[in-house]
This record gives C-alpha cells, structure tokens and sequence, in this order.
C-alpha cells in the first residue's frame, strides 16, 4: 500500500468521476488520467444507480445486494471488465462483486452488463484494502480474484505489490472454508512472490504443487495471447481456505 501524493494523481475533473482522487489515504493502486467514451458515460448514468454499490465503512449484506443468496466471488482490479464479463457470463449460479478504481473500466463493465444482461454482477469503485476490511464481512465469499495486478517490477517498487503478507491474511478471513484465492500473472518475478506470500499464509493451502493450471473458467484474454504467441510465460496459482 503507498500513499499517492498529488503530483500522481488523476486530476481530469469528468463529473463523471464517481471517486475523489484527491482524498488522501493509504491506498492499493495510482490512479491514472482516463477519458470516459459517451458509451461508458452513458452505461455509468442509466446503470450505475443499479449495479454500482456504494462504498461504506460499514458490512455489506451480499443478499441484498444481489436481490437473491447465491455464492459470492470477489474480483479486485477488474480492469475493463472483459475477463470479469465473461466469468459472470459463465457461471450465471454465482454472484460477482467487482472492485475497480478507474472510472473508463467501471463505466466499460457496466455497459458489458447492459448488453449481456447480466444479473449476477456487482461493482464497487473504491480502493480494494477499505472495501475488504470494511464492507466484506469474515468467511462471508466463496472465492477472490486478482487477476494480473501491476507488478510493480522496479525493485524498490516492490513494497507497492497487492499480495503482501497482511493484505492476504485479510483477504483469507474473508473467505469461507473451502473457498478459494486466484491470483495470476505475467511477471515471472512477481509469480515468485505470490507463491511464497500464498505458501506461508496458514489459513490457506495450495491447490498444485506450485503453480496451478488455468482453471478453465478463466478466459484468455487478446493482451495474454499476444504475450504468449511471444513465448511469454503467465502463471495462475490457487489457494484454498483450509
């Protein structure tokens, strides 16, 4: 977690910018400058009063926020939404509550929401470190994932990383038992990290001996073929909560 001062911060003033940048805090991520499109504008406007929830310092009541009791996955960092679409897509028996910062990506997911009628979606746009510890409530998800998040591959940027020992044994309370944490890569180094982070974590076992295969609910997306086709390695690993 860094504290981001104002020259790193994003200072494009869209009203459609639904969370301050200029509030100062301990935070997981760097904001950065992004034009909304009229698409995603117009997706935050007619959907977000639906399938955005907002950040409170208080728990979450998961059935009620997806209207039914349904086992629920926790995504941080979705990005622009196409892995966390798809997954939703495909698994229409569970709820997905997605965290995202970036105001393009969460209006991006909401309007894949609209044009593939998904229901089982959710998505908060805060800082994922005050959303877990606040709004998630102990033993309370079936499943979390963090899919390819900055690696931060400058050594001394190294202490920025998600997966750090204390924000995975918070992410570990949060599941239930037998739910699972799903982090991949593409940055061999940080893969490295995250087996050790996730190895000496005592809530949490592995399911592979090391690194796991993908596990088939998670799509390939165009940015990973492209690497791949250039013989760049990507890693998954999945952990159980014992």
């Amino acid at each position: 977690m860094q504290l981001i001062p104002p020259d790193m911060q994003d200072n494009h003033d869209d009203k459609h910018m639904l969370y301050d940048p200029t509030d100062r805090r301990i935070r997981s991520f760097v904001t950065r400058a992004g034009r909304l499109s009229t698409a995603q504008a117009r997706a935050l406007e007619t959907l977000g009063p639906e399938f955005l929830v907002p950040y409170a310092k208080l728990p979450l009541d998961l059935a009620a926020a997806f209207d039914r009791e349904a086992p629920t996955v926790l995504e941080i960092g979705f990005g622009m939404g196409e892995t966390t679409a798809k997954i939703a897509a495909g698994m229409p028996d569970k709820n997905f509550l997605g965290i995202e910062v970036h105001t393009p990506g969460v209006g991006s997911l909401l309007k894949r929401i609209g044009e593939q009628s998904l229901t089982n979606l959710r998505l908060i746009q805060h800082d994922a470190f005050e959303v877990v510890t606040h709004m998630i409530t102990p033993a309370s998800l079936a499943g979390i994932h963090v899919f390819f998040p900055d690696p931060w591959h400058k050594a001394r940027h190294n202490k920025r990383r998600l997966i750090q020992p204390a924000f995975v044994a918070l992410l570990s309370s949060r599941l239930a038992p037998g739910g699972y944490l799903h982090c991949a890569t593409d940055w061999q180094e940080y893969a490295e990290q995250m087996l050790e982070v996730l190895g000496n974590e005592p809530a949490l076992q592995n399911t592979a001996a090391d690194y796991a295969p993908r596990p088939d609910y998670r799509p390939v997306t165009k940015f990973e073929n492209r690497g791949l086709r250039l013989g760049h390695g990507v890693w998954d690993l999945v952990f159980t909560k014992k």
